[in-house]
């Protein structure tokens, strides 16, 4: 493992546990992409990549006397633009002169141990085994230095990948492109597979075969966003969660971004991912330099689930705060869907009375607490407590829930301000707006300029104010609305193309300021549930709030799919009030919690409005929960099924690092009438070992049923692992709405059958 330069052959390898990228300088001074994939060992043979004159497509351009070298078909590391490759860039400038061209060449590297912070962005922390590769290239003509980094994070089987941009002529260059990542392969056997979505619907998985055109997965709106996660998948067409090669790409931002797949002429691939390009310029003087964000880049040979396996280990160790690697973090009950505004001192310490009865650890109090905040259409900005629904102000309340044994959260929304505040009628410049038109509004709401420092030292004031008055463990941070109207006063006009990107640095600077001045102050992000669900808010936040969308079955499909990428340590789910607030769905309460602890766990509801019956299966939810919190958050996760249970029953599983035990949990989505019996295959155990596991028989009654329920007896069985691998194990038949499974299986001591 590790970087190496062979200067015989003048190719670059980087090798981790169970990959290798390979890259060549040729004999013109590019900078050739060769191979990325399972570990080779060696140094990669010349490749004929062409075998025909292709001058005669009339677009390719010539070097020197090689008639079959065509730029336009060459596999490349950071492609430049308008020299004859006409595929998607990685760079696009303006110089002095009017002129669009960039043409790099190689002018040498370095190896260094660690790797450097990257100013003002979130970025992949590293370790002590941590390795960085950079290498410049410049176009000499305009004076442009592009320094790529790529940073080893071996037992990961990552690569990072980030781009600094300097301006190293006489004048100014305007950048209208600077992607982090620019990578070509060779061949287009692939599918593409993204993950789509709306508010209360995030991260659908879409696959779909690569063809001769150019796919483009994005977000405009200032956001990661709901619409188009920052990350995507390439595998082959054969691929499943299990088999086959897969590789994975994902932004360490929260902005609006851009990722692009074309497969080109001569059938081979290229993804390029970076901010968001439209409206986008960067003025760089002379001397200055422009910094891409960190792009997380993984390869597995092990099918879907292993590359996921890859991303959640490298977000568990690497991207979240490390003082909460290890902390278990607390159940939490938040009051937005049991009293929304309406709410005063004593209906909130009600709640947590009963919180507290049922060994929930922690209070969150939502939307409404401050300034003229009676409904979402005034108070934004205003950030002091309205004392009309809390006399004695936050202080108070605080120390009244500690008293009774918990742990005091609130939420915020720094980003925003209404029109109806007292912080708009001050500064009506601070919020992004065109000049001589009416602002686009949404949920009745603007955006702070975040970009300027006064709106930074507004907030951060007012927040310091608040965390040192009160006894407050926990913020939850929403962004309730996209940007639009995208115009900072405080810049010239012919600057306002940077106004976006500046915004979200602004962001990163306030929670790095808020992160430093409170390390142990725990964070969970949010943005309308999963609208800013990325690697970026990761960084400073150790969980997002993954959905608006609390039934418990829909939720399902959203905890899946963002599962391809992101651990479920970093997924706030709670267990909400039935019928749900967003569908009107009614599912029993213990399926409602089976689903909620694959994530941080939680809830969402009035527990005054609980039967006995469900107040202690709540007891019992929390005290598995604690019993299974290092599996879950920690445990090896597997998405389990073959495509028939597709709209019948949902599966997954965690597994502890050493195999010793594994927790299983089915949901029927879809019940049936002389149903199939639900059985999958396990995965992750040790084959030669036995495995005990109780299972729930229910004789009579109706799963879910307060007023059926028949009898449960617990029924204990022994597996081998090679048994519940590759034949499966068999769900005792249900019936009833949405009936669920949690088993947990432990090695038997003897280990063996």
């Amino acid at each position: 493992m590790g970087i190496y330069f062979d200067e015989a052959a003048q190719v670059f390898v980087l090798r981790t546990a169970n990959t290798e990228y390979q890259m060549r300088v040729n004999g013109f001074g590019m900078l050739e992409h060769l191979y990325y994939g399972a570990r080779l060992d060696s140094v990669l043979q010349p490749v004929r990549f062409f075998g025909r004159d292709i001058r005669m497509h009339k677009d390719p351009l010539d070097r020197g006397n090689e008639k079959n070298f065509a730029l336009d078909a060459y596999p490349q590391e950071y492609a430049g633009s308008g020299v004859g490759d006409y595929r998607v860039s990685g760079v696009e400038t303006v110089a002095p002169d009017g002129s669009l061209s960039v043409d790099l060449v190689y002018q040498g590297y370095q190896i260094l141990d660690g790797r450097q912070a990257l100013p003002g962005l979130p970025f992949v922390r590293p370790d002590s085994e941590t390795k960085t590769l950079e290498i410049t290239m410049q176009d000499p003509v305009i004076g442009l230095c592009v320094k790529l980094s790529y940073i080893l994070f071996a037992q990961e089987d990552v690569i990072v990948r980030n781009a600094q941009l300097v301006n190293q002529g006489q004048g100014k260059l305007i950048l209208k492109k600077a992607a982090s990542l620019c990578l070509d392969f060779f061949g287009s056997h692939f599918d593409l597979i993204h993950f789509h979505g709306r508010h209360c619907a995030e991260r659908n998985m879409e696959r779909l075969p690569l063809g001769h055109q150019l796919y483009t997965v994005a977000s405009e709106r200032g956001m990661s966003s709901h619409h188009h996660n920052p990350f995507v998948m390439l595998c082959d067409h054969s691929a499943d969660e299990y088999q086959g090669r897969c590789y994975g790409a994902a932004l360490v931002y929260s902005g609006g971004h851009r990722i692009q797949v074309e497969v080109d002429q001569c059938n081979n691939t290229r993804i390029v991912m970076g901010l968001a390009s439209k409206g986008f310029s960067w003025e760089l003087a002379p001397g200055a330099s422009f910094q891409t964000p960190d792009a997380v880049l993984s390869f597995s040979g092990k099918g879907l689930n292993g590359l996921s396996q890859n991303f959640h280990q490298l977000i568990r160790g690497h991207i979240i705060p490390p003082q909460f690697r290890d902390v278990r973090r607390p159940i939490l009950i938040n009051n937005w869907e049991a009293t929304y505004f309406d709410f005063n001192t004593e209906k909130i310490l009600q709640i947590a009375q009963e919180a507290s009865d049922l060994g929930i650890e922690m209070l969150v109090l939502d939307d409404g607490w401050f300034g003229k905040r009676n409904d979402d259409r005034a108070g934004l900005g205003d950030w002091f407590v309205n004392e009309e629904k809390l006399p004695g102000g936050l202080r108070v309340l605080s120390e009244e829930i500690h008293k009774k044994g918990l742990k005091f959260g609130l939420w915020l929304e720094p980003e925003m301000v209404n029109g109806v505040s007292e912080l708009y009628e001050a500064h009506p410049d601070w919020a992004l707006q065109d000049p001589g038109r009416e602002t686009t509004l949404s949920r009745a709401q603007m955006v702070l300029d975040l970009s300027r420092q006064e709106v930074q030292d507004y907030l951060f004031g007012c927040f310091q104010k608040i965390l040192e008055d009160a006894q407050i463990d926990y913020v939850k941070w929403d962004f309730n609305r996209s940007l639009a109207n995208v115009y900072s006063a405080k810049l010239p006009e012919e600057r306002q193309g940077e106004a976006a990107h500046r915004f979200m640095l602004g962001t990163y600077a306030l929670l790095e300021r808020l992160t430093t001045a409170y390390p142990d102050l725990l964070i969970e992000g949010c943005a309308s549930g999963g609208g800013r669900y990325d690697m970026g808010m990761l960084y400073y936040c150790p969980q997002i709030w993954l959905s608006d969308n609390t039934d418990a079955i829909l939720r399902i499909g959203i905890q899946r799919g963002s599962s391809y990428c992101y651990p479920v340590s970093t997924m706030g789910a709670h267990v909400s009030a039935s019928p749900n607030h967003q569908s009107g769905r009614s599912t029993p309460i213990e399926t409602r919690g089976i689903v909620a602890m694959s994530g941080t766990f939680g809830f969402e509801l009035d527990p005054g409005k609980l039967s006995e019956r469900e107040k202690n299966e709540i007891r019992q939810q929390i005290r598995d929960f604690r019993k299974y919190y290092w599996l879950i958050q920690k445990g090896t996760y597997f998405r389990l099924g073959e495509a028939w249970h597709e709209g019948y029953f949902s599966a997954w599983m965690f597994v502890s690092e050493d195999r010793s035990e594994a927790l299983l949990n089915m949901v029927v989505e879809r019940m049936q009438g002389n149903a199939i019996v639900p059985a999958v295959r396990l995965q992750g155990l040790d084959p030669g070992a036995s495995y005990r596991v109780e299972v729930p028989i229910r004789r009579g009654g109706w799963y879910g049923n307060p007023d059926n329920p028949g009898t449960v007896e617990i029924q204990t069985e022994s597996y081998s692992g090679a048994q519940l691998m590759e034949y499966g194990f068999v769900f005792p038949a249900v019936q009833g709405d949405y009936p669920a499974y949690q088993l947990h299986f432990v090695k038997e001591p003897d280990g063996g059958i």
